[in-house]
């Protein structure tokens, strides 16, 4: 048998691609819960592979490092809070009151009700490398886009946001986040309603003022 037969082998009806898959998913899954917890710079890449089940050749066969897996955790978990905000908004159109609300509903409930994920997205990635820093300010400002979408064009305004739209919209997702990095941390004892009205009373408030201006 060829090495390439090998390599495509299948055990238990999975090949070998797929099996490398779940393997990545455990490692994954294994970062969100130990570095939602005990925090990332307190895990070895050998708890996560124990964590996980899994030897450390196994490891390296997806992330090249502890980073490498933070980023990843990371941006799977911002892949999914940002599809289902934004689907909520749609599905909310189009009636900006309704889409800014059930937009700011799934993200804030989503971290809310993980602490896993809340830790991990707000607080363990801030400054954890050059990298990721970069990465993060992407996703403050891919946010961003999204509640410019929702809220512009304005009625009888450009069809691009306006530099006074992108920078309010960077202040409001800029005060949420650090509004959810306080309330992890325990400084905030606010519901999660009342978080949620908080939130979406400061963003309709901009959103009039925005609408206002000639």
């Amino acid at each position: 048998m060829t090495g390439t037969q090998t390599a495509g082998r299948r055990y238990g009806g999975r090949d070998a691609a797929q099996r490398r898959q779940e393997r990545r998913t455990r490692l994954i899954q294994a970062g969100l819960d130990l570095f939602g917890t005990v925090g990332y710079a307190s895990v070895s890449v050998k708890q996560v592979c124990s964590h996980a089940g899994l030897t450390e050749r196994y490891f390296y066969e997806s992330f090249r490092d502890r980073e490498d897996l933070l980023a990843g955790v990371y941006n799977e978990l911002i892949a999914t809070i940002s599809a289902e905000t934004a689907q909520a908004a749609a599905a909310a159109a189009p009636d900006v009151d309704a889409q800014l609300r059930a937009g700011l509903e799934v993200f804030i409930r989503t971290l809310a009700g993980d602490a896993r994920m809340a830790r991990l997205v707000l607080i363990e990635v801030v400054g954890a490398s050059p990298r990721l820093e970069v990465r993060r300010r992407e996703v403050l400002h891919e946010f961003a886009a999204m509640v410019a979408a929702v809220v512009g064009p304005l009625p009888g305004g450009p069809e691009t946001p306006s530099s006074r739209l992108t920078m309010t919209a960077m202040s409001l997702v800029g005060g949420v986040n650090e509004l959810l990095v306080d309330w992890t941390l325990g400084h905030q004892n606010a519901t999660v309603d009342e978080l949620v009205d908080l939130c979406h009373t400061l963003y309709i408030a901009a959103y009039r003022a925005i609408s206002d201006q000639p």
